[in-house]
């Protein structure tokens, strides 16, 4: 049945259409557009340059840099909202992060969580705000600290959810759904290995040839010693993810990693436990012309799609389909797509069901490769997908992720600076 289900939604991407494509690329004085769009280096959890900077701190550095780069009048920014998963007091943090960021009182301030589409979440409703008129102006920010937060469950459900199996499969670990999915759906190990090996590639080329410099800020912080309890000041630049001359051969030899829910998933072909964060500025188009700032693309929509929870990672293969469909466009119109690796199950899976072009998928690697900051991710893949974008003069960049209770989520956007 739920496999069904799932060929229904893929059935449902359409061929290539000009209509579509002419209707989300014309340009409109209400449009939501980004005029910034910027992260931190994504390092390490619990041993990378972030492991000793809490979230509030992560998120202060980012806002200070939104303010510097953005140069407007901060009062300008009607609302601010922070993507996070693992800390109950985001909103705390981020509320008072913006103030001290330059902000001024008169800003508003949020969290949001939708587990690893947290970030994407937090552009979504900001950009909603400003299509319905409620603010002109806001910042979306995804940041995570997994080297201090966690997302699991610290109680079972209560019976009565417990007693529905598809609401019992929400409290499954990720890296068991990852091994639903391997088993389910025959994607084999040595098919996750591979795919997990490019990524890596792919990663190092970009960090080798510089393509992450336009989209990464310098970050100075506090790293200490866990030996000696040292304290010295760093300024991060680069990812720490990248694991250069990774080999399928390497990867081969490596555990599996979710025993006894399977064999199939490790740690090098699964996402990095990852610090970071990413942030982008949006207005009305009216607003950004009239204030010179520089247009980059367009927010063109995003949905929300939902499937079992026990297959979670698949997300997307359910919500591009729906997304596409919204607005008419077809697969072959997307010219670079910015996929979630949460898992190289999940990954190799849709890219496989939905036909997508693997040329056109992670260009710079995924989360397998660059790491996955939870409420960050979402945010993260717009700003690589918008560099990747000016770097190759494309123009329709998709974005999506899968999330953990089985949901996947899509958006689209337009690159403007061609």
């Amino acid at each position: 049945m739920a496999t069904d289900r799932l060929k229904q939604f893929a059935s449902q991407i359409l061929p290539a259409t000009r209509s579509g494509v002419d209707v989300i690329t014309q340009k409109n004085p209400d449009d939501v557009v980004i005029t910034l769009a910027i992260r931190t280096p994504l390092t390490k959890g619990k041993k990378g340059g972030l492991k000793d900077t809490p979230l509030d701190g992560i998120v202060v550095k980012l806002l200070k840099e939104v303010v510097t780069r953005a140069r407007i009048d901060p009062a300008y920014v009607e609302d601010v909202c922070l993507g996070n998963v693992s800390d109950a007091k985001a909103a705390y943090y981020v509320r008072a992060a913006s103030l001290a960021a330059g902000f001024p009182n008169t800003s508003g301030a949020s969290s949001v969580n939708r587990f690893c589409s947290s970030g994407l979440k937090a552009v979504q409703d900001i950009a909603n705000a400003i299509s319905l008129g409620h603010i002109d102006c806001g910042v979306a920010i995804g940041a995570e600290s997994m080297s201090t937060g966690g997302d699991r469950l610290t109680r079972p459900f209560v019976d009565e959810i417990i007693a529905n199996q598809e609401a019992r499969d929400c409290m499954q670990p990720m890296g068991q759904t990852s091994e639903n999915v391997g088993k389910d759906f025959n994607i084999t190990r040595e098919m996750q290995d591979r795919y997990a090996t490019e990524s890596y590639r792919r990663a190092e080329v970009a960090q080798k040839e510089g393509w992450f410099d336009d989209e990464i800020v310098p970050i100075t912080t506090t790293v200490k010693d866990p030996k000696t309890g040292e304290e010295k000041t760093v300024v991060l630049t680069k990812d720490e993810g990248p694991r250069w001359g990774t080999t399928y051969e390497t990867l081969s030899k490596l555990k599996p990693a979710f025993l006894p829910h399977g064999d199939r998933s490790h740690g090098g072909n699964s996402s990095q436990v990852t610090d970071g964060a990413a942030a982008v500025l949006l207005m009305r188009r009216s607003a950004a012309e009239k204030l010179g700032q520089p247009i980059m693309a367009k927010f063109v929509g995003a949905t929300v799609a939902g499937l079992p929870p026990r297959i979670m990672g698949i997300g997307p293969s359910v919500a591009i389909p729906k997304l596409l469909k919204k607005f008419n466009v077809g697969i072959n119109d997307i010219d670079l797509i910015e996929l979630n690796e949460a898992f190289a199950s999940m990954a190799v899976y849709c890219v496989n069901e939905l036909k997508l072009d693997p040329a056109k998928v992670n260009v710079r690697g995924g989360a397998i490769a660059l790491g996955h900051p939870l409420g960050a991710t979402g945010t993260r893949q717009i700003v690589t997908g918008l560099s990747e974008c000016r770097r190759q003069k494309k123009r329709i960049l998709m974005t999506s992720m899968c999330i953990g209770t089985g949901m996947g989520m899509a958006a689209l956007f337009v690159n403007e600076q061609l």
